[in-house]
């Protein structure tokens, strides 16, 4: 008896198994080398010592001082002065309407402010950025930070 071939068609169908083994080999390689990579270049800054820019006296520096125990202190003056602050601390809330008067009351004058902050190192990065978001809202588009000379 005769056995009966059936022609088998042609599979058509593209096999992905050997793609997918590659793109996982790849994912593999990618995971591993990715914490290897520098984030960023190491650069060394500069100390740097200026000396102190021209007054205007058109003018008036307003001092936001903020001591290790998240306490702030304002000094209104035509420089920045760093020894003399305002006896009374103050809450954030308290600075920011403080900020606000004050602004005010030198736009009314036909002068300009400008705000330092001088933050104690020891007190945290929030209570900083406390301050300048309080300044923003009190309508302070500049803020100056004030360090140490080297």
């Amino acid at each position: 008896m005769a056995r009966v071939r059936h022609k088998r068609k042609p599979v058509a169908e593209m096999n992905v198994v050997p793609y997918i083994d590659v793109m996982l080999v790849l994912l593999v390689i990618f995971m591993v080398t990715a914490p290897m990579l520098n984030q960023g270049v190491k650069v060394d800054l500069p100390k740097v010592s200026s000396e102190a820019l021209p007054q205007d006296n058109n003018v008036q520096i307003l001092t936001i001082s903020i001591k290790a125990d998240r306490t702030y202190y304002w000094n209104l003056g035509s420089e920045v002065d760093t020894d003399k602050q305002m006896d009374k601390a103050m809450t954030l809330p308290a600075m920011t309407d403080a900020v606000t008067k004050i602004i005010a009351a030198g736009r009314d004058q036909g002068k300009q402010t400008q705000v330092f902050i001088r933050g104690d190192k020891a007190v945290d990065y929030g209570a900083v950025m406390g301050a300048m978001g309080g300044l923003q809202k009190a309508g302070v588009g500049n803020v100056g930070l004030i360090t140490e000379a080297p």
